[in-house]
């Protein structure tokens, strides 16, 4: 009996295993105790605190879990609403989860803008942290930082069971273990016999903690790397991966736990149901998998979603934060993209069954399109397409009033273009009515897919940048003279009438061509070009050129409408 306490104590055994081990057990406890001097909960008052969530049994309880280490990366929008929508069509809950365990990296001011772009993209989040700081929801905190007393409760819970121990291996210890391994050619990491603190006695231990010595708390897996784990991914569906043996940190020096343990912990107290990240935790899934077995909680369902990629010449790569602007969701705001725009565009990302319902439901919420993660499976990764985006942003604002036109553009304007601020506001009316043009009709004109195209496409409107732009005429006009335009404007001014409705102002502008040797119409030109100077839509651009200084424009009529008499004789008399 001796001997088989002896062979306990050496191998460090759990005392649940020999309670009769009353030397053990003191050695056990008097270490848990220098490492948890005041313990505030127990496993117990933490699962009375966060009991199951009052949800209909096919509800998700989905989240995203953004590191505030920097800007918002436009996959964390992505993720966010493919999350959002799953939970939702649901009844569900979708939470966002603040993951600021690494303090080193932590940016200040990054933790709001992650709220900030939740709000800006209009995706409803059930609980987390607001953009001013504040909770929502009763499971929280949602800041990790801020759960250090629940994880370390849960960590003291391992090292009892023998499932966690602490770790003395200085930097350089680990790092000349790491040399080593490499160049015996065999796989890297703290396991097996490189795990040198894995078997330590308790009294070596404690002789550390006299010592101040600094440690961190690693998981001591039961895991084999020539066995296989299987789980059905919600994406990937049904993978065979090898298990986890490495004795990952669970807890920092510092006190905090790793993304690994705080996430297991925070997804069981917090009922998370489906859990959707980027592919880059795949290899990580038999780990959490582990965990999660080892406190004996049920895993959430994972799927695992490819990066967005880009083309880069004929091939494909991952979208990335130092090399592409449009990677940060600040890019999207300062370009004008209105949030809506992207919001479908990235709905296209998701399924791209969106595009052909969009067809069907020109006019209906992008809310009631059912998301399914069917096409992301098999897929080698969304294609982030500019092009694309603009042609949707183009439609969105195509379907506005000229007053949201107006009064979006003029918010981006404040923010990121006092010139065209200035124009929108000196006269709200007739920035109004320039927005109006071609627009509210079956087929209204597409023409702006950013609110910093606006400036570009009115300012000829204004009398002071039009007056003040440089205008090549004859480059505009060739093959036409300055007394054959001077003869146009007179004979066209003789008879303008800003009264004319659109039918009586084009036959002015026929009589305008007829009587300067144009053809009234296209067809009569081609039949016999030999007996005019041009057609009718000749003499209308050398009036689109000189009142605009463009070739290309909205309809001339409501032009002219727009820009009043004046205007029109001012610009006309001037050439």
């Amino acid at each position: 009996m001796e001997i088989l306490k002896l062979i306990k104590h050496l191998f460090n055994m759990p005392e649940t295993e020999h309670p009769n081990n009353y030397e053990f057990k003191n050695a056990r406890q008097r270490m848990i105790e220098m490492l948890f001097p005041s313990p505030e909960f127990s496993p117990e008052d933490i699962e009375r605190r966060y009991p199951p969530r009052d949800l209909r049994k096919s509800a998700k309880v989905t989240r995203v879990a953004p590191s505030p280490t920097g800007f918002m990366h436009i996959g964390g929008i992505f993720a966010g609403l493919l999350s959002e929508r799953l939970a939702h069509q649901s009844e569900g809950v979708f939470y966002v989860r603040i993951e600021d365990t690494d303090k080193k990296r932590e940016v200040e001011g990054a933790a709001k803008l992650i709220m900030e772009s939740f709000e800006m993209f209009h995706i409803p989040v059930d609980e987390g942290e607001s953009a001013t700081g504040e909770d929502i929801g009763n499971y929280g905190p949602y800041r990790q930082s801020e759960r250090a007393e629940i994880y370390k409760t849960f960590v003291k819970k391992l090292i009892e069971e023998g499932k966690a121990y602490p770790c003395f291996c200085p930097p350089e210890e680990l790092e000349e273990m790491s040399n080593e391994q490499r160049d015996k050619k065999i796989s890297p990491g703290y396991y097996g016999e490189w795990a040198k603190w894995r078997d330590r006695s308790d009294e070596e231990t404690m002789q550390e903690l006299e010592k101040n010595t600094p440690f961190v708390i690693r998981f001591k897996s039961s895991g084999n790397y020539n066995k296989r784990v299987e789980f059905e991914d919600l994406i990937k569906g049904e993978l065979s991966l090898p298990e986890n043996d490495q004795d990952v940190v669970i807890m920092k020096s510092d006190g905090l736990p790793t993304y690994h343990f705080a996430h297991v912990v925070d997804d069981h107290f917090m009922w998370t149901t489906h859990a959707l990240r980027g592919e880059e935790w795949l290899s990580s899934t038999p780990l959490h998998l582990e965990l999660f077995k080892s406190l004996g909680w049920e895993p959430p369902r994972y799927g695992h979603f490819p990066a967005i990629n880009k083309l880069e010449g004929k091939s494909k790569r991952k979208l990335s934060k130092r090399k592409d602007p449009e990677a940060n969701v600040t890019f999207y705001d300062q370009e004008g993209y209105p949030t809506d725009a992207i919001k479908e565009y990235l709905l296209n990302l998701i399924d791209s069954d969106f595009e052909e319902w969009r067809t069907k439901h020109p006019d209906t919420d992008n809310k009631e399109f059912p998301v399914t993660l069917e096409h992301l499976k098999g897929s080698a990764g969304p294609l982030l397409d500019m092009v694309k985006l603009q042609d949707i942003a183009k439609n969105c604002i195509g379907k506005l009033s000229a007053d949201e036109v107006y009064n979006q553009s003029l918010e981006w304007a404040k923010k990121y273009d006092p010139e065209l601020a200035r124009m929108l506001e000196d006269d709200p009316d007739y920035a109004k009515s320039i927005f109006s043009i071609e627009r509210g009709s079956e087929k209204p004109r597409k023409d702006i897919a950013r609110w910093s195209d606006v400036q570009h496409h009115i300012e000829y409107f204004f009398d002071d940048t039009f007056n003040s732009s440089e205008i090549n005429y004859s480059e505009l006009l060739p093959n036409i003279s300055h007394q054959e335009i001077e003869k146009i404007i007179d004979t066209f001014l003789s008879m303008y009438d800003e009264k004319d409705k659109k039918d009586e102002w084009f036959e002015k502008i026929k009589q305008t061509a007829s009587s300067a040797g144009y053809a009234e119409n296209v067809k009569s030109f081609k039949k016999s070009p030999e007996k005019y100077k041009g057609h009718v839509g000749d003499v209308a651009m050398v009036l689109r050129v000189l009142l605009t200084g463009r070739r290309e424009t909205p309809e001339l009529f409501y032009i002219m409408k727009t820009l009043g008499t004046d205007r029109i004789k001012k610009r006309l008399k001037k050439i």
